[in-house]
């Protein structure tokens, strides 16, 4: 990757922090320092279960997938296509320890990676830290908890209707066996949905 590059998707991730809450030239000068701007192939892995649960990653672009195995089977958890911090599941007081969670990429996709240890840090050494941490984490809240709602809903064509309103990315972008994993539902059912939505609207 070339530093200039590296150098715009780090400014990048800086922008959407500012938006967040101002942030000082120390930050800034901290975060240029430490931040590692990652270039992941198509459906490379950027954690796996191999692999410490050490890092957040900020998706500069892309798209990216969380998922989990049960009994070989992958269960996609979230789907992101970018402009904002993802992670794989980790109680706050654990360190370091493996994933349990695959974090995918769908295509080409550049991230910024931060250690959990420069970020405890940054919150020890610069007060905006908690402030951009608190918001970072009422988003993560609030998408974790639309997730839960459209996980209950019993209707499997519902769900779908769901999904589309929540998600204003393009859906076309999203491998169909990922949303129909994401849904709780099989490829086929999801297919026999969308082919009845299409023919509604004709």
């Amino acid at each position: 990757m070339l530093e200039t590059r590296k150098v715009f998707l780090v400014n990048t991730m800086l922008n959407y922090l500012s938006n967040l809450n101002p942030v000082t030239a120390g930050f800034i000068q901290e975060v240029k320092k430490h931040a590692a701007p990652i270039l992941i192939k198509k459906n490379k892995y950027i954690l796996s279960p191999i692999d410490n649960n050490d890092y957040v990653f900020f998706i500069a672009s892309g798209l990216v997938r969380g998922f989990v195995k049960d009994e070989g089977k992958e269960i996609t958890t979230w789907v992101s296509l970018g402009n904002e911090f993802i992670g794989a599941i980790q109680h706050p007081e654990d360190i370091q320890q493996p994933s349990i969670e695959y974090l995918q990429a769908l295509e080409k996709t550049e991230v910024v990676a931060m250690s959990n240890a420069f970020i405890n840090k940054l919150y020890e050494s610069h007060m905006e830290t908690n402030i951009i941490g608190r918001k970072i984490l009422a988003l993560q809240y609030y998408a974790a908890a639309e997730r839960a709602i459209l996980a209950r809903i019993p209707s499997a064509e519902r769900r779908y209707e769901k999904f589309l309103e929540l998600n204003s990315f393009e859906i076309n972008r999203v491998p169909l066996r990922c949303v129909a994993s994401y849904l709780g539902m099989r490829l086929e059912t999801l297919s026999r949905i969308r082919s009845k939505l299409i023919k509604e609207l004709v």
